[in-house]
């Protein structure tokens, strides 16, 4: 289970500007602003923005400007792999140190939609041990141990929401090494990439090469 919402793109006017320094050719951009906001790339900037992003990364540093700020909840076991992509990239997460007993444990905190029956009543089990340790330790802050219990026995199934920053450059390595893999919220988030503005023309670029 993956949930991905409140995706900002910014900064998109200034890379290309910047994608335009090396051989000052500022007269030629023919972008603007839609009447809701967005910047509109024209055909020239298109054009060279497709260009830059297919020549290889040295080429195209302006996809390092163009920002994506995006809320993202997912289990534990999938933030253990997206945490690969550290450079470039800004997380914040909700704390399970300090917020770990502020609600009652349910099922809807997990991601346990590919569980037989079976792994649905060992989870049931490890919940209400969970919950029982939560209520402990609500009752008195000074029960260390049944902070532990909860904190050492926690699932990586279990859901964590953080609001996180990158640039399209993350992206192409995040599409390209993702897209087949064998969990499903890789799929998800490649699905989620491929329909960013301009996506298909400056971060598929791998398609874009072969077509």
């Amino acid at each position: 289970m993956i949930k991905i919402e409140r995706t900002s793109v910014m900064n998109l006017e200034n890379a290309i500007r910047g994608a335009r320094n090396p051989l000052n050719s500022w007269d030629r951009s023919d972008s603007s602003y839609d009447g809701e906001g967005n910047y509109i790339l024209g055909e020239n900037d298109l054009g060279l923005a497709k260009r830059l992003a297919c020549a290889g990364s040295d080429h195209r540093k302006f996809l390092r400007q163009i920002f994506v700020s995006v809320d993202i909840t997912a289990p534990l076991y999938w933030w253990k792999e997206f945490d690969t992509y550290k450079v470039g990239t800004v997380a914040n997460s909700c704390s399970t140190m300090h917020k770990i007993h502020a609600k009652s444990f349910e099922r809807e905190d997990f991601s346990c939609d590919r569980l037989d029956e079976g792994g649905l009543v060992a989870l049931d089990a490890i919940i209400a041990y969970l919950e029982g340790e939560r209520v402990k330790f609500c009752e008195d802050k000074t029960n260390k141990q049944a902070w532990h219990n909860m904190i050492q026995l926690l699932p990586s199934s279990y859901n964590q929401m953080r609001t996180v920053t990158l640039n399209y450059e993350n992206l192409i390595n995040i599409y390209y090494a993702r897209r087949t893999h064998k969990l499903a919220e890789w799929h998800t988030r490649c699905d989620w990439i491929s329909e960013l503005p301009y996506a298909k023309d400056i971060i598929m670029v791998k398609e874009e090469k072969q077509g």
